[in-house]
C-alpha cells in the first residue's frame, strides 16, 4: 500500500516537472524572439525644429503698469442749488470753451438784479447832485461821502446778483468731449451735484511708478512706449515729462508721468496700459525663441541638441534662467551659450538622450516685431 502511494507521488511530481519545463521553454523562446525583434528594430527618433542661440544688441527697457489720465478732465457740477430750466448739450457731444451746458432757474435773481440796477441809477443821480451842491458849498463833505458810499453799495449788489446768475449758468471750462448726462429737465440740483463729465483727450498723460533703484536711470525726455488691450496692434509713443521729486515712503517707488498725443482718441482716461521706458544704452543678450522654453514648477528648461559618438543627434535637458521677452524671443541669462542648438518646436515630447531629426521647413519663424496677422 505504501509502495503504491509513493509511486503515485512520483508520477505526479514528474508530471509537474515536465509541465514546468515545457512552460519555461515556451516562455524562453518567446523572450528570445522579442529580444531578436527588438535588436532588429530601428532606434526611436523624433522630428523637431531647432534654433541656434544668438547674441544680439537690443534696447533696454523698464516695464511697469500705468493708467491713462487726461490733461484736462473734470466732472462738471452745480455751483449753486436750483431747478434745471435748460439743458443745452447732448451726451457725447464735443464742446468748445464757454459753450452753455446747463441753465438753472434764475427768475428770482433776475428780478432782484433789476431792482439792484434801479438802485444804482438812483444812487448815481444822488451822487451827481451831491457833487454839484458840494461844489457850491451847499452841503458838507460828509454828505458827499455818504452819497459815494451809497452808489458803491448799490453797484456791489448788482455785481453780487450777476455773480449768482453766473453761478447758475454752467458753461464748458475748456474744449473737450462730454460724457453721459446725469441730470433731467426740471430736476432740483443741490450744490455740488454732478451734471456731466468733460474730458480733453487730444493729449493725455500716463501715470506709472518704478522702484527707487531705477531712479538713477531716469531722465525727462526719455522715450516711453505703451500698449493697451483695447488696441492690441497699436504701440503708442510718448515722452517722459515728470519725475516726482519725492519717493513714496510706503512703497519705496517713484511716481512718473509721460505725455502722449492722442489724435485718434484710442487712449481713454482711466484706461490700463503696459508701459516700457526705453533706456538710451543697448545691451548684448542671448536670445532663443519663446517656444523653446518649457515652464515647470521646479524651473524653466530647454532641450539642447548634441551629437553622439556615432554621429546621431540627441537631446539633453538644461535648466535656464530667463529674462524679459523681445518680440517672439526671450532673453536667457543662464543655462545656454552662444552657438548652442536648442529645440524650438516639439520640445514637449522629448526626454534625455532621445534621438532627433531636425526639420525647420514647417516651423514658425520667430520675429522681433510680431504682428497680429502673423499669429
Amino acid at each position: 500500500m505504501k509502495r503504491k502511494r509513493l509511486f503515485s507521488f512520483l508520477v505526479v511530481g514528474v508530471g509537474i516537472v515536465v509541465i514546468v519545463g515545457i512552460l519555461v521553454g515556451v516562455k524562453g523562446l518567446q523572450i528570445a524572439a522579442l529580444i531578436e525583434a527588438g535588436e532588429s528594430m530601428p532606434e526611436p527618433e523624433e522630428t523637431v525644429a531647432a534654433h541656434t542661440v544668438e547674441v544680439r544688441s537690443v534696447e533696454q527697457t523698464l516695464t511697469a503698469l500705468g493708467t491713462v489720465s487726461p490733461v484736462f478732465g473734470v466732472d462738471i457740477a452745480a455751483d449753486a442749488p436750483g431747478v434745471v430750466r435748460e439743458i443745452a448739450f447732448r451726451s457725447g457731444q464735443t464742446v468748445r470753451e464757454g459753450d452753455l451746458l446747463l441753465q438753472l432757474d434764475v427768475a428770482v435773481e433776475k428780478a432782484e438784479l433789476a431792482s439792484a440796477e434801479a438802485s444804482v441809477r438812483l444812487a448815481e443821480l444822488n451822487l451827481e447832485r451831491s457833487r454839484d451842491l458840494y461844489g457850491k458849498e451847499a452841503i458838507p463833505r460828509a454828505e458827499l461821502d455818504a452819497a459815494e458810499a451809497n452808489q458803491l453799495q448799490a453797484q456791489a449788489r448788482v455785481e453780487a446778483m450777476r455773480a449768482t446768475i453766473d453761478r447758475k449758468t454752467i458753461r464748458a471750462p475748456f474744449d473737450g468731449k462730454l460724457g453721459v448726462r446725469r441730470v433731467q429737465l426740471g430736476q432740483f440740483l443741490n450744490s455740488g451735484a454732478a451734471v456731466v463729465s468733460l474730458q480733453a483727450m487730444e493729449s493725455v498723460y500716463v501715470d506709472f511708478t518704478l522702484p527707487q533703484q531705477r531712479l538713477s536711470q531716469l531722465n525727462t525726455g526719455m522715450l516711453i512706449r505703451v500698449r493697451s488691450d483695447a488696441s492690441p496692434d497699436k504701440v503708442f509713443e510718448g515722452e517722459l515729462t515728470t519725475i516726482e521729486p519725492a519717493v513714496d515712503g510706503r512703497t519705496r517707488s517713484v511716481r512718473l508721468q509721460a505725455s502722449f498725443e492722442n489724435p485718434d482718441l484710442l487712449l481713454r482716461p482711466g484706461m490700463f496700459v503696459r508701459v516700457a521706458v526705453v533706456l538710451p544704452e543697448e545691451q548684448d543678450v542671448k536670445l532663443i525663441p519663446a517656444t523653446s522654453v518649457l515652464a515647470a514648477p521646479y524651473g524653466d528648461s530647454v532641450f539642447v541638441v548634441q551629437e553622439r559618438e556615432d554621429g546621431a543627434q540627441i537631446v539633453r535637458q538644461r535648466f535656464v534662467r530667463r529674462g524679459r521677452s523681445v518680440g517672439d524671443y526671450v532673453v536667457i541669462e543662464e543655462g545656454v551659450e552662444e552657438g548652442d542648438l536648442v529645440v524650438s518646436d516639439g520640445a514637449f515630447k522629448l526626454r534625455n538622450d532621445l534621438k532627433v531629426r531636425i526639420d525647420n521647413d514647417k516651423a514658425a519663424q520667430p520675429s522681433f516685431n510680431p504682428q497680429p496677422d502673423e499669429a
